[in-house]
């Protein structure tokens, strides 16, 4: 077992000394060595050698994740929250006499066939997406199938309610959870998890959640990875009816930190109503504290007008967001960013591209120029092989451990563990890679035993880590959550002035 133990710190010291000297030589080293470790045997033991790039990384997040000198005591999450029912996707829609053929993309849902179609084409994919079923009878039936299909189970669901779980899960935290919390969900929540009483109702929202195993084929359509698809008939969540009360309550409850979602429920509930609410919403976040950073957590959306409204009237106003690959493509798409052309990711996204379409952000959207009017300052990007937390310099602080942090929960969360285990992972990310997609760009590379590389480009500091991919993911639903949460936890805000 010494054996071991001292191969793997010979490896790390190795890899720290060949990056100094030749910040290239690692990254081929390391993939000659990933590659053939795994089928070698030490002599003093018949177990397999653990990969040892992963185990570089792990070991090395370790060091990095250190807590910030200022931390959160008071944390107020709203809008969205429900109770997932998790079941297997291919499995319902054979209960449902479905028959597998060719996918397509709805914005919403108005049939069973409708449901069949989309969840083909984005299992295809293998792309997270969540649709509003418009039919409540025939959503009412899906979802009582759901409940019966063997294996079943529920979950504490909804954004909001998935980060205020993942908070709560920190003792030094008092967390307030607002959203519409019926009693089931009530009953799964967090003790040190406080609701408004005016936030409590007779009947909880069910989200049926379609999960798909990586590998996974049904007719012609076969899952590049494990993923989920989600539809809902929630009208509560889709109105945000219990915004008003979040920001009402957050005179008396003190925050130090609002983590905002749910807009994405408004946008099945027709341009009218969306139009009418996202006013009310703006003028809801803008009467939060100025004092107070606001983290807003967005998810999959299909209509450009209504992304590009929150793109153009409410990123502006808050501090921090969090998103995917697809919600960063969506986004550049519905506001005419960089790569906008671009249909879709060709399997993992590229980082220089991704790095654009942040720093766009920022330079239209948020405080890239100091002299800016914008609050944004913070993006955290997450996708299956990579994270990068980016920043507008002199906001954020312990950036490498948040990013890092982030990372690390994704590994273990997967795989249903409470740490990572290095013979459950495997690295997906690129070692080497642009830090833009056009010139000018640096050339980067990881360093395994330091593993977050860090660029800058104007006013705009990023910080990206790989991640440790669970070969066997249990649930993917809430890992996005739980990564912005995880990453809030240990991000310390350094620039409380405006």
């Amino acid at each position: 077992m010494w054996r071991k133990a001292v191969l793997v710190a010979l490896l790390a010291l190795g890899m720290g000394y060949l990056y100094h000297t030749d910040p290239e030589l690692p990254a081929r080293v390391l993939n000659c060595i990933s590659q053939s470790l795994p089928q070698m045997e030490l002599s003093d033991s018949s177990e397999p050698r653990p990969p040892a790039l992963e185990e570089a990384i792990a070991h090395a997040w370790q060091t990095l994740i250190t807590t910030p000198a200022k931390r959160w005591g008071r944390v107020a999450v709203g809008v969205n929250a429900c109770v997932d029912v998790v079941v297997s996707g291919v499995g319902l829609l054979q209960a449902l006499a479905l028959d597998p053929g060719p996918g397509r993309d709805h914005e919403v849902l108005h049939s069973k066939e409708d449901l069949k179609e989309a969840f083909i084409h984005y299992m295809g994919k293998g792309a997270a997406a969540e649709r509003f079923f418009s039919d409540k009878e025939v959503f009412q039936r899906i979802a009582r199938a759901a409940a019966e299909y063997p294996g079943a189970q529920l979950y504490v669901g909804g954004n909001a309610a998935l980060i205020g779980q993942k908070l709560a899960s920190n003792p030094q935290l008092v967390v307030l959870l607002c959203g519409p919390v019926g009693p089931k969900l009530h009953e799964m929540l967090d003790e040190q998890i406080v609701v408004p009483p005016e936030s409590l109702q007779e009947t909880d929202e069910f989200h049926l959640i379609l999960e798909y195993k990586s590998g996974e084929q049904w007719g012609p359509s076969k899952a590049p990875q494990a993923n989920r698809f989600i539809l809902s008939h929630d009208v509560s969540n889709g109105e945000m009816s219990t915004l008003e009360t979040f920001v009402a309550s957050l005179e008396e409850f003190q925050p130090d930190l609002v983590v905002l979602s749910g807009l994405h429920m408004m946008e099945g509930m027709g341009r009218d109503l969306w139009e009418e609410r996202l006013k009310e919403a703006v003028v809801a976040i803008s009467d939060v504290r100025n004092e107070v950073p606001i983290h807003l957590e967005l998810a999959s959306m299909t209509d450009r007008d209504y992304m590009n409204r929150i793109l153009q009237e409410v990123i502006p106003i808050v501090n921090s967001i969090g998103l995917n690959e697809q919600e960063l493509l969506f986004l550049t798409q519905s506001g005419g960013g960089p790569h906008a052309d671009l249909a879709s990711w060709d399997g993992i996204p590229d980082v220089g591209r991704v790095s654009d379409i942040l720093l766009w952000i920022f330079e239209q959207h948020g405080r890239a120029d100091p002299e800016s009017e914008a609050d944004l300052t913070r993006i955290h990007f997450h996708t299956l092989a990579y994270h990068i937390l980016a920043t507008v310099e002199g906001h954020w602080g312990n950036q490498e451990a948040a990013v890092a942090s982030g990372a690390r929960v994704a590994s273990s969360q997967a795989c249903g563990l409470q740490t990572v285990d290095v013979n459950k992972v495997i690295l997906k990310a690129p070692l080497s890679f642009n830090s833009s997609f056009s010139e000018p760009r640096e050339s980067l590379t990881v360093d395994p035993t330091r593993p977050v590389t860090v660029w800058r480009r104007g006013n705009v500091s990023f910080h990206l880590t790989p991640v440790l991919v669970c070969k066997q993911p249990l649930r993917t639903v809430g890992l996005g959550d739980a990564i912005s949460a995880e990453g809030l936890l240990f991000s310390e805000f350094t620039h409380p002035s405006f």
